[in-house]
């Protein structure tokens, strides 16, 4: 089946989000959409994406004194931060379904357990990044709704014990992801993928896997060191940066390659009558 169409209605604040973001493209850089249209299934994702946003807010209440203010401030700080990796998620997933318009069975169901996880992801990943910015500015305590201060941490494991739970959330929404863009990778013939498509499918799972290696390096870490070294089991997260760039020069290198190899076979293609390389055929929304 062909993909279908942007209707002119809209059926919600994160459809027109999609729909502007769209802009009238058909892809992104070399790879084709074939979700052109905004189906239920990611209609149902924004509705979850923008509960667990609410989910991080902090109060809206105006600050009556300067302490207040300040803690109001170190609220931001960690809601920004946690709105940040949401957003990174969300523009993941959306991008999947623009490239790939699948809506089969094991696409919903994956999708539905990565819902779940964000959900379930959304009080760890705002507590670990409070925790920071309280670090950062010096605060030992957590402050309750009623003004007092407690620990935050009672028990010797604790800390330990935080960071697999953090670090098993993101092993695992990445872990979907990989499995999301292999099962896009074995339908790529049914999905009409261009070589070049097939090759970014590829550069993609590869890149959710080091996400997964990241995050259980990091429980890893949690698991091995003592409380007060807790703070580098965090740090292992910013290996993310060099790690992920790295992976980018080199799929860049293998796009490349690709490139040049289709340049050479280009002319005798030509001369033998067939059509010239890089037309993919029109895309598929697959239905299982």
């Amino acid at each position: 089946m062909r993909p279908r169409r942007l209707q002119a209605s809209s059926r919600g604040g994160g459809l027109m989000v999609r729909r502007a973001m769209t802009g009238g493209r058909t892809g992104d850089g070399s790879f084709r959409w074939r979700g052109a249209e905004v189906s239920r299934l990611e209609a149902l994702s924004d509705a979850v994406f923008g509960f667990a946003i609410t989910l991080l807010v902090v109060s809206l209440e105006v600050p009556h004194t300067f302490a207040q203010l300040m803690d109001a401030m170190r609220g931001f700080l960690s809601f920004a931060a946690s709105f940040a990796i949401l957003f990174r998620v969300w523009y993941q997933q959306y991008r999947f379904f623009r490239r790939f318009g699948l809506d089969d069975t094991v696409t919903v169901a994956l999708n539905a357990v990565l819902l779940f996880l964000v959900v379930f992801f959304v009080y760890p990943l705002k507590f670990v990044f409070t925790l920071v910015v309280d670090e950062f500015s010096g605060r030992q305590y957590a402050v309750l709704g009623d003004g007092s201060h407690v620990p935050v941490f009672t028990h010797r494991g604790e800390p330990a014990q935080m960071m697999v739970v953090f670090g098993s959330g993101y092993v695992l929404v990445f872990l979907l992801f990989a499995v999301l863009y292999m099962h896009a990778y074995r339908l790529r013939e049914e999905l009409e993928l261009t070589p070049g498509e097939v090759l970014d499918t590829a550069d993609n799972v590869r890149q959710n896997v080091l996400n997964v290696m990241i995050g259980l390096t990091s429980i890893a870490v949690a698991l091995a060191v003592a409380p007060r070294y807790m703070g580098f089991s965090g740090l292992v997260y910013m290996l993310g940066g060099p790690v992920l760039t790295a992976n980018g020069f080199y799929a860049a290198r293998r796009k490349k390659k690709l490139g040049e190899a289709g340049a050479k076979a280009e002319p005798a293609r030509v001369e033998a009558g067939g059509e010239p390389a890089g037309r993919g055929g029109r895309g598929k929304r697959v239905r299982r």
